[in-house]
This record gives structure tokens, C-alpha cells and sequence, in this order.
């Protein structure tokens, strides 16, 4: 079972998602559900589940595509534990390098990146540049741009 941490975590997840299915492993038995993060730079993060319904007992992978402070995963590996999986495990695409990152370390990472914002490959400023193919740094002059 894959949970995907939506909006950005999308793209990710369904590139990894197709990788492992074409290595072999766990081809016919991927099953793909999806978690919606809202309030991520506010003090509650609220997790609104998709279905997740028969997840009890079964071996869990969250991914995300970013990890950073480490709030948004900590809340969704909260309300994941509520289904009582025998195994949860973490994969972030990208981890920024900042302070007590060691607590909060994925058990699987992509990239180590600067603490920098990041947009592209379905990471957003604002909505905007979701739909890139890569992974750049946003200018404070793009910041200013597509402010809200």
C-alpha cells in the first residue's frame, strides 16, 4: 500500500510508483491511496484522507516530495498509525538541510537540498510552476511576482 502526500508529492509518487511496478517488485499488488496536507505553515495540520479504508494490518510507504521541518510528515504518520499497519515506512524525494532534520529523516531520500524554496515537479509557490519537469529555486523576485 502507497500513500501519497497530495499536492506536491504527486508526481513522485507515481514516477516511483511505476518504477517499482516495472523492477518486479509488488507489481500486481500496489495499491495507491492519497492524503491531502492542509495548514503545513500554520500551527494545526488538518490530514483529509481519501479512503483509506481496509489499511489495518497491512505495510504501509508514505511519500512525500519534500521534507523540511518535518510537521507535515509527523501529522500524516499520526493519522496513518490510527490504522494500525504492521510496517510504515517514509520516502521523500527531497530533505532540506536545517536544523534537527535528524528526528524528523525519512527512511528513504532522494536528495539533501539547501534550505532553500523550492518549485517544479509538482512543489508550488502560490499554484504556480507545479507543472514543471524539474526542481529549481525560486528568486525573491519570482516570490514577489506570484505572491498572493
Amino acid at each position: 500500500m502507497v500513500l501519497c502526500v497530495l499536492k506536491g508529492g504527486y508526481k513522485f509518487c507515481c514516477d516511483l510508483v511505476e518504477h517499482i511496478k516495472a523492477i518486479g517488485r509488488s507489481a500486481n499488488n500496489v495499491v495507491l491511496f492519497w492524503v491531502k496536507v492542509s495548514g503545513c505553515f500554520r500551527s494545526a495540520v488538518v490530514v483529509e484522507p481519501s479512503g483509506q479504508g481496509g489499511a489495518a494490518g497491512r505495510s504501509e510507504e508514505t511519500r512525500g516530495a519534500i521534507v523540511d521541518t518535518g510537521k507535515t510528515i509527523k501529522a500524516v504518520l499520526k493519522h496513518v498509525e490510527t490504522f494500525q499497519p504492521k510496517m510504515v515506512k517514509v520516502a521523500a524525494l527531497l530533505v532540506k538541510r536545517v536544523p534537527n532534520i535528524a528526528e524528523n529523516l525519512p527512511d528513504y531520500v532522494g536528495f539533501e537540498i539547501p534550505d532553500r524554496f523550492v518549485v517544479g515537479y509538482a512543489l508550488d509557490y502560490n499554484e504556480y510552476f507545479r507543472d514543471l519537469n524539474h526542481i529549481c529555486v525560486i528568486s525573491e523576485v519570482g516570490k514577489l511576482k506570484y505572491k498572493i
